[in-house]
């Protein structure tokens, strides 16, 4: 995966132990995950990005990524929680996203232009057609999330022909009514970051969504085709790789 520049932050591939231990520390310390580190069996079968600053050698951003093909979407994370079954049919290649982290500190909107430049070229470089992956919200209280909820219900559903199937326990169903309108101010600033980023990129969400106790969140799955994605903004993604 070739990795975008920048005069203040430096985007590299993880290749030690020490990278690994610092990605890990820091997606530990994203979902609060007080008393253990946050390591599983897909680390090993993903490409890991870290973005850290050139100076401090920080760590300020990581997220991986493992490349599919539909016929694999069985083996990702996302289908221990959901029933991707329908997308096994999908034609071409898919880059399955998670762990995407951000240290709690870092307010600069570079580092998250940086990852997603640094994405950008590897969906154009391996003709990536579809990525995916779960977009979580922090807490697993609904409560403050009925207004975006209610907002994914109204503009933001799957396809029929791809959409997820429950799998997962715990969920929450979006045919629930939660708002019959919602405060789509509201929504917005509840809606976690990274699925706002998708949602502007033409992205779907499953139709229900995942009570995952064990990461204390409750996530959604999501889709973006590259293909769907506004001409504008795929420009403006390209302009800084």
């Amino acid at each position: 995966m070739t990795v975008a520049a920048h005069p203040r932050y430096r985007v590299k591939k993880a290749k030690t132990d020490s990278d690994m231990a610092a990605a890990q520390a820091l997606r530990s310390l994203c979902f609060k995950l007080s008393k253990r580190t946050d390591a599983d069996a897909f680390d090993v079968k993903c490409i890991h990005l870290l973005i850290e600053d050139r100076t401090t050698k920080e760590l300020l951003c990581c997220f991986r990524a493992m490349p599919l093909v539909g016929a694999e979407i069985a083996q990702s994370y996302s289908a221990q929680f959901y029933d991707l079954s329908r997308l096994a049919a999908f034609d071409g290649p898919m880059l399955e996203l998670g762990r995407f982290c951000i240290a709690p500190h870092c307010k600069d909107p570079d580092v998250l232009r940086l990852a997603w430049a640094t994405l950008t070229r590897y969906v154009d470089t391996q003709a990536v057609r579809i990525l995916f992956g779960c977009s979580s919200f922090d807490g697993t209280d609904t409560t403050a999330y009925l207004d975006a909820f209610a907002l994914l219900k109204a503009r933001h559903l799957a396809p029929a022909h791809w959409m997820p199937q429950v799998k997962a326990p715990d969920v929450i169903r979006f045919s629930t009514p939660f708002r019959s309108r919602p405060d789509l101010k509201e929504a917005m600033r509840v809606m976690p970051p990274l699925l706002r980023s998708y949602l502007v990129m033409g992205g779907w969400v499953s139709d229900h969504a995942v009570v995952d106790r064990d990461m204390n969140t409750l996530h959604v799955f999501t889709g973006v085709e590259v293909a769907a994605i506004p001409a504008a903004r795929q420009r403006s993604l390209r302009a800084i790789t």
